[in-house]
């Protein structure tokens, strides 16, 4: 089960990625616990002044979008 969930994230993560990449930058999965979506922006996204507006207006509504469970999408700094 927990392949074929991280299979459908990263199916949602692929579409967002070109808007990301556009900019600079792109976005890891990082880990999904109880129903909360852990990634990781890369590249301009993680110093961009927007990223959180990105994440939850862009990364977050894409994946619910594929996963209506998933509560929120949380980006991990190092």
């Amino acid at each position: 089960m927990e392949q074929n969930l991280n299979n459908k994230i990263e199916n949602a993560l692929e579409e967002i990625r070109p808007f990301l990449r556009g900019d600079g930058g792109d976005i890891e999965l990082v880990s999904v616990e109880k129903n909360i979506v852990k990634v990781k922006l890369l590249g301009n996204c993680n110093s961009c002044s927007v990223n959180q507006m990105t994440l939850k207006n862009g990364v977050e509504m894409v994946i619910k979008k594929y996963l209506p469970n998933i509560e929120k999408v949380v980006n991990i700094d190092d």
